[in-house]
């Protein structure tokens, strides 16, 4: 996904502003990442922040958007030890005995997807995941975490690797 055209127009001092033009879009990226309940606080935190430091935006280094993507993803960090731990628990669940074969097959695709990314290295994991999830591009990637273009093109390379090997069938390479 690509900032909106409206987003030029939003300003760091506008709270409500930014609400209105982000908050959905943020709010579904953390629900993904960490669930309704812990992301609507994380979604709520990022805008007190994004407040508080708004003299510190700076516009010759991007958009709004991938500034508060960036605020987001740091503090997704500080409930990485949750997020871990529950991508974790996925993986390790069973599958219901009588479920259809092709929801044994989802679940079970859904468990060692959930392991890949909980064993992913954090940079790897959020750089997928804003790319997957949010549908940020690579300079907007970059912009968010505050890294190069081309560490974001080697990290999601590493990432879309280690998912692929995972995901491969049986005996085969990817």
């Amino acid at each position: 996904m690509t900032t909106t055209t409206t987003d030029a127009t939003v300003d760091p001092a506008d709270l409500a502003g930014m609400f209105t033009a982000h908050g959905r879009e943020l709010l579904r990226y953390c629900t993904r990442r960490v669930g309704e309940h812990v992301a609507e606080d994380v979604v709520a935190e990022t805008f007190l922040i994004a407040y508080e430091q708004r003299a510190r935006f700076d516009p010759s280094r991007g958009a709004v958007l991938p500034w508060l993507y960036g605020i987001a993803t740091n503090l997704l960090r500080r409930h990485r030890r949750t997020e871990v731990r529950a991508l974790r628990a996925l993986a390790d669940t069973g599958a219901g005995a009588d479920a259809a074969d092709e929801r044994v097959d989802a679940q079970r695709t859904v468990r060692k997807l959930a392991g890949v990314l909980a064993a992913l290295p954090r940079r790897q994991r959020d750089v997928l995941l804003l790319f997957a999830v949010a549908e940020l591009d690579y300079a907007e990637i970059a912009a968010a975490l505050g890294i190069p273009v081309g560490t974001v093109r080697s990290a999601l390379h590493r990432a879309r690797a280690k998912v692929r090997a995972a995901l491969a069938p049986e005996g085969e390479t990817p």
